[in-house]
């Protein structure tokens, strides 16, 4: 039974108490059920957090009389120490466990053992000799003994396997064996006093009786293994102990007597069937007990640690604002502690990521185009859409190709009457050149057509001009049909279907083992950065557990003494995180190996793609270009239109200028011409030597030179007659001085 402590009025503890009262009150009268271990526990965790805030220990300053009932003595015990309530709120902790453990809550035991060996290994053992360390060892085997038996009923009703069965039923002894020891105690003898011997009584029985179901399922597994002489001891020995039993059996309840009874059928009937067929049938013999190996028990139960500082259990801490100084420079130290483990951690990382990245740099391997085989077997978006633009454009080439021929038309237009201009300006001058010749050293008058007349000299100056002008575009003629040339079969390409656009675009050729090295080249790659990201997330997590890693709480509940423990622990959390990351570096020597050995392989692949990509890249620019050049082929091919329709208008008004200077030149010739033939005196006439010739002779002599005069005369000045007329040989005379004097004759004409 518990008290209420008297608490003395301390002003400056006062507000502190209160917070207490409402816990205090509801962990002395607590209902025998969870929600009493719950209350419990939490009214311990406050407690916990309470002692390493005020000075309330043994002669501190806060501390307060604290009276309890000793369960087996019924004395009260009195202790100004707060860790006396903490003890005995601990040990009813466990006994309310064990009350319900009796109850058929399976679970509670191992709770409660839980509770007194926390009791057991964190507080004094001289608060009261309930709570000594003899009493503590007996309730917690006694829990783990009850506890395994549970689990022994639950294995056999699932039908185990024997040697499985017996093994639990082993351990159950063992636990039941430590707490005779300590029942057997001359401390605890004189303390439990004749409650003593019940308990020893009733624990020696459950061990020969657990005993017992051990050895009948170590012959169960005799039995199996067709071993029947060590079957007839294991039956034997399991018979023996429960007989034993029985004898201890004496004065317990009926239910436990009935338990026995059946028991006793069970390895009797065993015992009676192993022994007549061994004897009738194997006759195999039946070996010494002693000589068989023991059977070790299993333990498969344990004491479930106790936590006073997790807030599931304890909720939150009512005293958490109230941190020590002592506590804040703990935590400072602590802080160090893990910046020190972070930097050690990101000294080896950096160190390893500098190496891949150098390594990966001198590589010059990007995962994403190592394999990028299936790029070449599509068409590129940017030239997908220019196929498209030119679908709904069906007359692209066509209008292309006809705009050049207007253009080329005007061209020839053009170029041919420049041409006919320049071919009358050199005719004139040829012209000119033959009259100076027939005239001689003639001195040309003031204003003879000899000199360039104004309107030829303006036509050929023009005509200059416009040649020069035509000889520039005559070049920008020439590159725009070049270009055209040059795009008109990528537009012809791109108009038609896709699937000759897709043959036109080139594609890598690689054989079955080509592949399979890209392949591993890629795989290896993919691990590359599987270990890069599994490093980057490793180091993100470790980042964030550091960040969040908060123990003042636990700081604050700690003894000063054991800081350093403390931390050791708390550091420990960080090992496995640690390990990952140190497996993770390890590896990257193995895997930048293998990454070597496939980039050897993948060089010779790596120039055959290499070579494939720039071919694809260059036609897949040279296309796009020639879709984006159409534009500026059509503009600049509407410009020469424009501009040789111009040029042509004018050269055609410059031809109508040059023929009527070129007629106008001509007829002035003519006139300078006739002037000067009629101011020259005729030719004196001389009498030619007598020759002996027929006068028809001379006549046809005469005649022809004559003919061969006019000839002469026609082919020096051909401008001088005109078309149907020509210089006629005079007639024959009577007068041989007539027919001696062609030029005359000329003259008179």
């Amino acid at each position: 039974m518990s008290v209420i402590p008297k608490l003395p009025c301390l002003f400056h503890w006062s507000s502190l108490f209160l917070l207490l009262l409402s816990p205090l009150q509801n962990a002395v009268n607590v209902p025998r059920d969870f929600e009493g271990c719950s209350t419990l526990r939490k009214y311990f965790g406050q407690l916990h957090y309470l002692q390493s805030r005020i000075p309330m220990g043994t002669e501190q300053e806060a501390a307060v009389p604290i009276t309890w009932t000793e369960i087996f003595s019924g004395k009260t015990v009195t202790h100004e120490d707060i860790k006396y309530e903490q003890a005995c709120i601990l040990y009813n902790l466990g006994a309310l466990h064990s009350m319900l453990g009796a109850m058929d809550k399976r679970v509670s035991e191992e709770c409660a053992a839980g509770a007194f060996t926390y009791l057991r290994d964190h507080f004094p053992h001289s608060y009261s000799v309930d709570m000594s360390h003899q009493i503590l060892n007996l309730n917690i085997n006694l829990m783990l003994g009850q506890a395994q038996e549970c689990l022994l009923e639950k294995s056999m009703l699932d039908n185990r396997k024997s040697f499985l069965v017996a093994r639990i039923s082993a351990q159950v002894v063992d636990y039941y064996k430590e707490a005779c020891r300590a029942l057997e105690n001359s401390e605890t003898a004189s303390l439990l006093g004749k409650i003593q011997k019940d308990w020893k009584k009733l624990v020696q029985m459950k061990i020969y009786y657990f005993a017992a179901v051990a050895h009948l399922h170590m012959g169960k597994q005799a039995e199996e293994q067709q071993k029947f002489g060590e079957r007839v001891i294991y039956f034997q020995s399991a018979l023996d102990k429960l007989n034993e039993a029985i004898k201890l059996a004496k004065g317990q309840p009926e239910t436990v007597q009935e338990a026995l009874r059946f028991t006793m059928d069970v390895i009797g009937g065993k015992y009676n069937s192993a022994k007549k067929d061994n004897d009738f049938i194997y006759h195999e013999a039946v070996p010494a007990l002693d000589t068989l190996q023991s059977v070790k028990g299993a333990p498969l139960v344990k004491a479930l640690p106790v936590n006073p500082t997790d807030p599931a259990v304890t909720g939150p801490d009512i005293f958490a604002k109230l941190v020590p100084m002592a506590a804040h420079e703990a935590s400072s130290l602590y802080s160090e502690e893990k910046a020190k483990l972070l930097r050690d951690v990101m000294a080896k990382i950096e160190a390893k990521n500098e190496v891949l990245d150098q390594f990966m740099d001198s590589m010059q391997l990007d995962p994403e185009t190592v394999d990028n085989l299936d790029v070449y077997n599509h068409i590129p978006p940017i030239l997908m859409e220019k196929c498209a633009a030119l679908s709904v454009r069906p007359d692209t080439v066509k209008n292309l190709v006809q705009s050049m021929q207007v253009l080329s038309g005007v061209f020839t237009d053009v170029e041919a009457s420049l041409k006919e201009i320049s071919d009358l300006l050199e005719e004139d001058k040829a012209q000119e050149q033959k009259l100076q010749e027939l005239l001689g050293k003639v001195p040309a008058p003031p204003g003879s057509p000899l000199l360039p007349s104004p309107a030829l000299a303006e036509v050929s100056k023009e005509c200059s001009k416009y040649m020069e002008v035509h000889e520039k575009a005559s070049f920008t003629n020439t590159e725009l049909h070049k270009a055209m040339n040059l795009h008109i079969g990528n537009l012809r390409l791109l108009s038609g279907p896709l699937e000759q656009v897709r043959a036109a675009l080139p594609s890598p050729s690689l054989t079955e083992d080509d592949k399979q090295v890209l392949q591993n080249l890629k795989r290896i790659l993919a691990k590359v950065q599987e270990m890069r990201d599994q490093r980057m997330s490793l180091e993100q997590q470790l980042r964030e557990m550091i960040q969040k890693d908060d123990i003042t709480t636990s700081l604050v509940t700690t003894d000063r003494s054991e800081m350093k423990k403390l931390f050791e622990e708390q550091l420990k959390k960080y090992d496995q995180i640690k390990v990952y990351l140190e497996q993770n570096l390890a590896a990257q020597e193995n895997v930048l190996k293998a990454l070597t050995d496939a980039n050897v392989k993948y060089a010779a692949v790596r120039k055959v793609l290499a070579e494939v990509e720039h071919k694809w890249n260059t036609t897949v620019q040279t296309l796009v270009a020639s879709y984006e050049a159409y534009e500026d082929l059509m503009k600049k091919s509407q410009e020469g239109k424009d501009f040789y329709t111009d040029l042509e208008g004018k050269a055609a008004k410059l031809l109508e200028k040059a023929r009527a200077a070129c007629q106008a030149a001509e007829a002035n010739r003519q006139q300078i011409l006739e002037k000067e033939m009629k101011k020259q005196p005729p030719p004196r006439p001389t009498a030619p030597k007598p020759l002996q010739k027929k006068p028809l002779e001379l006549e046809g002599g005469s005649g022809r030179s004559m003919a061969t005069t006019c000839t002469s005369a026609h082919s020096t000045l051909p401008s001088l007659c005109t078309a149907g007329e020509g210089l006629r040989a005079p007639r024959p005379s009577d007068d041989p001085l007539s027919m001696l004097d062609p030029l005359w004759t000329l003259n008179k004409t």
